[in-house]
């Protein structure tokens, strides 16, 4: 502790007052210098004690305790540190200066670390952040620096030169190497969704750094599950790939770029972009046999939704029939089979077979055609009639080979509530599909009047009607898909029949479903992030534990156990580690998801640089130092104003702070003094101008 003394006035008038009061007595002197010169030096010591009094002038101690100034150590823990030599080269030199501030009298270390792991993933370094944060309790007169140990990748560096003088000297430790070498995909152009059978445009670019002397990197272009494609590119040009959408849901179009010899790092190499699949319109053929009470349910669901074009063959008449209609009435256009059924066959997204019985207007190769297009990819929903369990019976044609069931000839014509299955329970198709339930938990629809009973050949049986038999099968054929319904009485649930039931919804499920909608996948595989937590959701219509592959933005890879969820569903919930990529296999089927940005700032620039953080020491003369060369420089004290920085050695401001702990408020004279001075020199001038006027 210390003491300090200085000279402090206290006037005992008003300012104002005592600016008039010194304002006449310099006037009133200034006269005396004209007309009254006798006497004139008295005169003025009298006005300045007189003046000297009103200032009331005081000494003022102060005990002063030195304070200790504070540097801030300014550790850099974001994912980019962690490449290389860096983390160790990081915790060696924060031990070291660690070490010699502790040793400085008059100093102390305040250690800054970000990102800290309550944050969290991030997707940039924001280090000037976490050093105002820090700082905002101690005043800039303490603050002797700031050392940045770090790669140099700061993305929140302050635009304002000036906002750097308040942390003191700032300088940086490098913990990378000069001659690091990257390449990196930037993607510019990658749209979120496209439609079904369209072409979108990703424009991307690939980068490497300066001392890269290659004018070519390979690029591998991989689309969903098919074989990947090979491109020279031009390193620094942009370039663009045009990809078809081929299905609803995640499209994944994965771009790799061949990797250089020591390269840093891998991570931004390779860059899987999500495009969701939307359809624009769903095309449906509806082929119906002869007019009855549900023909018009159908028709009128499939018409009620804009985004549906249907095309209805029907057959009104037999051509065994006679027609009495004079031949000048009649339509002579022949109806388009061969267009239908063989030269746009492909063009429909789901063919609709509703009581549809064999009447020699199609030949059988058409239904040829039909099961090789749902072995391509294609959609069959079959309703089944009476005709059905006839020999009329589609199931004689070429439709045997991907129909899920077989008639058996028998028909149920009584009153029975369809019932949903065990796996019907647990399939997106039925689940959840209720319709006043009662208060026992069975559900409240009504009854159906007929059922063709068939004997169930493959597929998953999701629904039951008479007598406990088969009355929805859902079946995969190839690539393509089938359902069979085996009523013709759906329409009663449309028309409100013992109060109805849930037909638009189950048949607007079947045809998702048919047309591959992944919200109905009963096998689907999905990952979605909130925040940084990744779900992973598997449905599966037995109850058994899964283990699926987790790949880190990194690589590397990671088992995940998946457990039932209680809806039908195998789930698990993972903390993400990192920005960028994951992906997850269960041996079946792939999917991705992205924490953070595409292209984060995190890994668009990974290489070691002194440019960014140049500014700040350039400004407060501090210094940029390379771990690699001399390893931690050594501290040393400076006055303000003065070059912080030289070979092997980092200066800090020396503040000289000081917190005051008592002030004590001493006269400039005692009282009696200012009274015996001012009398004496009143009696002065008083004899001195008496004896002037004694000899005039």
């Amino acid at each position: 502790m210390n003491s300090a003394l200085s000279l402090h006035f206290a006037p005992l008038v008003p300012d104002l007052l005592l600016y008039i009061m010194a304002a006449l007595v310099a006037l009133a002197l200034l006269l005396s210098v004209f007309y009254f010169k006798r006497g004139i030096l008295w005169r003025f010591l009298c006005a300045a004690g007189f003046m000297l009094v009103l200032l009331n002038p005081s000494f003022i101690e102060e005990n002063r305790q030195p304070v200790n100034d504070v540097v801030a150590l300014v550790v850099d823990r974001s994912p980019s540190q962690k490449e290389g030599l860096r983390t160790a080269r990081t915790e060696e030199a924060l031990a070291s200066l660690t070490q010699q501030i502790g040793q400085i009298s008059g100093l102390e270390a305040r250690t800054v670390e970000s990102p800290v792991p309550s944050e969290g993933i991030v997707n940039e370094t924001r280090l000037f952040s976490a050093l105002d944060q820090n700082l905002a309790d101690i005043p800039p007169n303490r603050r002797a620096g700031a050392i940045f140990i770090t790669d140099g990748q700061v993305h929140d560096v302050p635009v304002n030169p000036e906002k750097f003088k308040e942390y003191g000297s700032v300088h940086a430790l490098l913990t990378g190497s000069r001659n690091e070498r990257d390449r990196q995909i930037i993607i510019l152009e990658a749209p979120a969704y496209g439609i079904v059978g369209q072409t979108v445009t990703i424009r991307y670019r690939i980068e490497d750094t300066e001392n890269v002397r290659e004018e070519f990197a390979t690029a591998l272009t991989r689309v969903n599950n098919e074989a990947p494609q090979m491109d020279l590119v031009p390193v620094g040009e942009e370039r663009s790939l045009n990809v078809t959408i081929s299905h609803a849901g995640q499209n994944i179009v994965d771009i790799e770029a061949s990797p250089l010899d020591d390269e840093i790092t891998l991570a931004n190499n390779r860059v899987p972009i999500i495009i969701n699949g939307v359809r624009d319109r769903l095309r449906v053929l509806l082929v119906s046999g002869q007019p009855h009470a549900g023909g018009r349910t159908w028709r009128n669901l499939l018409t009620a939704d804009p985004g549906v074009d249907l095309v209805h063959f029907t057959i009104l008449r037999e051509p065994s029939k006679l027609d009495a209609t004079p031949q000048n009435e009649l339509a002579l256009i022949a109806f388009p089979f061969r267009e239908l059924f063989e030269v746009k066959l492909y063009d429909f997204d789901l063919i609709i077979f509703d009581r549809y019985r064999l009447n020699r207007i199609l030949p059988n190769y058409y239904f040829a055609n039909i099961a090789k297009y749902v072995k391509e990819g294609g959609a069959l929903l079959e309703a089944s009639g009476p005709s059905f369990a006839s020999e009329d019976s589609i199931y004689t044609t070429a439709l045997q080979e991907i129909l899920p069931a077989a008639p058996t000839g028998e028909i149920f014509s009584q009153s029975f509530k369809p019932e949903i299955t065990e796996t019907g329970l647990r399939h997106p198709v039925t689940q959840d599909m209720t319709w006043n339930p009662q208060e026992d938990g069975t559900a409240g629809w009504g009854s159906w009047l007929r059922h063709i009973a068939v004997r169930p050949l493959r597929g998953d049986i999701l629904m039951t009607g008479a007598e406990k038999q088969p009355l929805l099968i859902l079946d995969h054929v190839g690539e393509g898909r089938v359902a069979q319904l085996s009523s013709d009485q759906i329409w009663l649930w449309s028309r409100g029949f013992e109060g109805g039931g849930p037909q638009a919804e189950l048949l607007r499920r079947l045809a998702h479903w048919l047309m591959k909608e992944p919200e109905l996948e009963e096998n689907a595989l999905d990952i979605r992030t909130d925040g940084e937590t990744l779900t992973i959701t598997r449905r599966s219509l037995q109850d058994i534990p899964l283990t699926a592959i987790l790949t880190l933005p990194d690589g590397s890879d990671k088992t995940i156990e998946l457990f039932p969820n209680g809806h039908g569903a195998l789930e698990a919930k993972i903390q993400g580690e990192a920005p960028g990529v994951y992906s997850i296999d269960d041996g079946q089927q792939k999917r991705f998801a992205i924490i953070g940005a595409l292209n984060p700032p995190e890994l668009r620039g990974v290489i070691t640089t002194a440019d960014i953080l140049k500014p700040a020491t350039t400004a407060t003369k501090g210094g940029i130092y390379w771990l690699e060369d001399k390893g931690t420089p050594d501290i040393r004290l400076v006055p303000s104003g003065r070059d912080s920085s030289g070979i092997g050695w980092l200066g800090l401001r020396k503040n000289n702070s000081y917190t005051i702990t008592g002030v004590k408020d001493n006269p400039f004279l005692p009282s009696w003094i200012y009274a015996l001075a001012l009398l004496s020199l009143l009696l002065a001038a008083w004899w001195f101008e008496g004896r002037s006027r004694q000899n005039i």
